[in-house]
């Protein structure tokens, strides 16, 4: 796994550990639990371990910025919304490193310049890839957008389940968390902020959530 991007402050500060060292704190958190990991069925769990966490925090590795710089201006004047729904994710909250399972829904209104679909999933997946809480990932996903492509407003909403509330704690299984935020005319313009909610099937969303 390469060293994570000099976007990353906290990278540059706190060199990553090795793959050895990691495998230790998994041995270390192995006899915690108070099991054996030199028993044979947790022999080989430290390096499955560590290579899932790669797999899970990849986002770290990706500049969000960067992804979304490619753009394109021949439109031929459309300027109507570009929304994608339905953009499964998995993340892990910060808090427990338990599993968040949801789907993501993002629009924006064009100004002058569009950008590749699979590059607005990509995105998510980039902030979904880290160590999250539901309403930053939200915020980030929006204003990424809005930063980069400059439009007349941007949409995210996201409805998830979180395993730290479903496995562990209160244990209450089936419970979606719903979050949005809006920039721009989907802010401001109640009916641009309805059309979208209407599109995405996300009615329960009256308002944006956040400052």
């Amino acid at each position: 796994m390469k060293s994570p991007t000099p976007c990353h402050p906290f990278a540059v500060a706190n060199p990553r550990p090795s793959k050895e060292e990691a495998e230790a704190a998994v041995r270390t958190l192995i006899r915690w639990a108070g099991d054996d990991p030199d028993r044979e069925g947790l022999l080989d769990t430290p390096d499955r371990v560590v290579r899932a966490y790669q797999e899970y925090f990849a986002g770290y590795e990706e500049d969000p910025v960067e992804l979304l710089q490619r753009t394109f201006e021949e439109t031929d004047g459309y300027d109507e919304m570009v929304i994608l729904r339905d953009i499964r994710f998995e993340s892990h909250c910060e808090h427990h490193l338990a599993p968040i399972v949801g789907i993501a829904h993002v629009a924006y209104l064009p100004n002058r310049r569009v950008i590749g679909i699979s590059k607005l999933a990509r995105i998510i997946e980039v902030y979904a890839r880290r160590m999250q809480i539901q309403e930053k990932m939200t915020v980030q996903i929006a204003t990424a957008i809005h930063e980069v492509l400059e439009p007349k407003g941007v949409a995210a909403v996201i409805e998830a389940q979180h395993h730290c509330m479903t496995t562990r704690g209160i244990h209450k299984p089936g419970v979606a968390m719903l979050t949005s935020h809006m920039i721009g005319a989907f802010r401001d313009n109640p009916t641009t902020r309805r059309e979208f909610l209407s599109m995405i099937g996300q009615t329960r969303v009256s308002a944006p959530i956040g400052p």
